[in-house]
C-alpha cells in the first residue's frame, strides 16, 4: 500500500468539514454582496408590500444595513432616470427586481430586465433610467455604505469610461 495516499494526507474524508470556514453573518466578497440581493430579490415578501410609486421623483427605502454596506430599494415610474452619476468611494451590485431599466455608459446602453444585474466598482459612471412604458423596481447593494453621489456631465463620463471604471453583468 502506498504510504502517500489521498486519504492519509486529507485524513477521513468524512471529517473534512472541520475544516470548512463557518458561514458568514454578513457578505464581504462581491459574490456575496451579489447572491444576498439574489436573494432579497427572490424573496419578494421582503420588499413587495414596501414599494411606492412617486410621479414627481424617484421613491427609495434603506430596506437593510450591515457592517459597512447598505440596502437601498427603488422605483421607477416610466420617464424617470438618475441622472448621470457615480457612487464616490463605493461599489455595488443593481438588480432590477420588476420591469425595465436601462443603463447609459460612455462604452454604451444595457437594457436591464426583471433578475438583471450589474456590479461596478467605485468610481463606474452611469445612468440609469426607466425607458419602458410599466413602473420598474430595482435593488442596490452599496459597500461601503452610500455617502455621496456626484453628478457628471457627459464630457465626465467619457473621462471616467476611459480611464478603466469597471461593471460587470452578474449571471447566477
Amino acid at each position: 500500500m502506498n504510504s502517500d495516499s489521498d486519504l492519509q494526507i486529507a485524513g477521513d474524508l468524512l471529517e473534512v468539514p472541520h475544516l470548512l470556514q463557518p458561514p458568514r453573518e454578513h457578505p464581504v466578497t462581491v459574490a456575496e454582496f451579489a447572491g444576498l440581493a439574489r436573494s432579497i430579490a427572490a424573496d419578494r415578501s421582503q420588499w413587495e408590500h414596501l414599494v411606492q410609486y412617486d410621479a414627481t421623483s424617484r421613491w427609495y427605502h434603506r430596506l437593510r444595513t450591515g457592517p459597512g454596506y447598505e440596502v437601498w430599494l427603488l422605483s421607477w415610474v416610466p420617464g424617470q432616470g438618475s441622472g448621470l452619476h457615480d457612487h464616490g468611494r463605493s461599489s455595488g451590485v443593481l438588480t432590477v427586481l420588476d420591469g425595465t431599466l436601462t443603463e447609459h455608459t460612455e462604452r454604451g446602453t444595457r437594457v436591464l430586465g426583471s433578475g438583471a444585474q450589474r456590479v461596478f466598482a467605485p468610481g463606474y459612471v452611469h445612468e440609469v433610467v426607466n425607458d419602458a412604458l410599466e413602473p420598474a423596481v430595482s435593488l442596490h447593494v452599496y459597500y461601503p455604505g452610500l455617502t455621496s453621489m456626484p453628478m457628471h456631465s457627459t464630457h465626465s463620463a467619457r473621462c471616467a469610461s476611459e480611464s478603466g471604471s469597471a461593471a460587470a453583468d452578474v449571471t447566477a
